[in-house]
């Protein structure tokens, strides 16, 4: 094929190829970087399945009419331009720019109600010491893996960078990439490298959703700098530079279907985590102190409503691990609950809302299950809020728990 014989949309991106200053055999990078530099498609018949033919080693393409290009009278007019005159095809100008965002803002907000526990001082104790030691946290939802870190961050004044991960999450997310802003191409940090440059906290929030295009974070996770392709730059990270990753698994996958989405990850990547925590629910002491402040802060104190909550959730949760219910009341729906109570006033309907988002038949044991630790409520009609006469103590009913 001769550039003669090309279309118009590849004789475009021959062009702009060569304005480049691109010659052949171009390799996928360079094809890359000039579609994202001069913002047009990429050429599918050079590096997609149609241009097998021209494919001469991996990620390397034959392309000829580069050379043809501006010689013996070709490329004379300029594709898609209806005039005889050349019109050369400018560059846009290409800036760079690292967000910098204002380090205050990056230090999240101390939660009143926060009450630490599990692994909170052991977090606290890496970022205190400045050293680079990523850490794999893991456990059940809702029992404040992500909160935990945040707080760490907020009590010890130092920024931190969350990024939920995702299965479409990719190099161009974590790391950066070219930006169009007011007709420039700009170079952005994506928050990895801003992490690095500020020696701040990174959060990597549900790792275990992540596809194998995470796998770029490798030199990041061992603590050596990372090198910016697309701009020729190698970022060095500051001192104070970590990274704490979160997850509802280690990372093997989901057998149980639970957690949908998540993947296995990399063994190599995973391995890059020196230590993994596994966080469990608070103890009954701190859960109760946790709903009390809760409560206390809406202006709607009850002790004894966190208490007996508490103990529902304590029943639930040892029903759960013995296999006999599917469902589990976690920390943070037991402060759903206690945020509905502030709203509605009403302890019935707050529950009844918090776990109406499982089955019915779950639904009804774990409302029939809360009606006998706490008499005021009845669960044949908890949307009333309307007390329950019985001579039998919460206790006794408890014992008679349907699961």
């Amino acid at each position: 094929m001769t550039y003669k014989r090309l279309t118009a949309n590849q004789r475009n991106f021959v062009e702009t190829a060569a304005e480049a200053g691109c010659t052949s055999p171009i390799t996928r990078p360079e094809v890359l970087d000039v579609c994202e530099q001069y913002d047009i498609s990429i050429p599918q018949w050079l590096v997609g399945p149609r241009g097998a033919d021209r494919r001469i080693g991996r990620g390397v393409y034959d392309l000829p009419e580069l050379s043809e290009f501006g010689q013996d009278g070709v490329g004379e007019t300029p594709v898609l331009v209806s005039t005889s005159t050349p019109v050369p095809v400018a560059p846009v100008p290409m800036t760079t720019m690292a967000l910098a965002p204002d380090i205050g803002s990056l230090i999240p907000e101390k939660i009143s109600t926060y009450v630490p526990f599990g692994h909170f001082k052991d977090v606290e104790r890496i970022v205190k010491s400045k050293r680079f030691y990523p850490c794999f946290i893991t456990g059940l939802s809702g029992n404040g893996k992500t909160t935990m870190v945040e707080q760490v961050s907020s009590k010890t004044k130092r920024p931190l960078f969350r990024v939920n991960i995702t299965a479409e999450t990719d190099e161009d997310d974590l790391l950066g990439g070219f930006r169009l802003i007011n007709g420039d191409t700009v170079w952005q940090d994506g928050p990895v490298v801003q992490a690095m440059k500020q020696g701040a906290i990174l959060l990597l929030d549900e790792i275990d959703l992540a596809s194998v295009k995470v796998m770029c974070l490798q030199p990041v996770l061992e603590g050596k700098g990372v090198f910016l392709k697309k701009t020729g730059v190698w970022v060095t990270p500051a001192a104070g530079f970590t990274v704490f990753a979160t997850a509802n698994t280690k990372g093997k996958g989901d057998a149980h279907g639970r957690f949908i989405g998540t993947n296995v990850l990399n063994e190599a990547f995973l391995d890059r985590f020196p230590v993994t925590l596994e966080q469990d629910y608070p103890s009954p002491a701190q859960e109760r102190k946790m709903l009390t402040k809760r409560l206390d802060e809406q202006d709607t104190p009850d002790d004894e409503f966190a208490e007996n909550l508490v103990k529902w959730a304590q029943i639930v949760r040892k029903s759960f691990h013995e296999g006999a219910v599917d469902e589990i009341i976690t920390t943070r729906r037991l402060i759903n609950v206690c945020e509905a109570f502030g709203i509605f006033g009403d302890k019935g309907k707050s529950i009844d809302l918090a776990i109406s988002r499982f089955d019915e038949d779950t639904k009804e044991a774990f409302l029939s299950l809360y009606g006998k630790i706490d008499e005021e409520v009845d669960p044949s009609d908890p949307t009333a809020g309307s007390a329950r006469h019985t001579d039998a103590t919460p206790a006794d009913d408890a014992e008679k728990c349907p699961f």
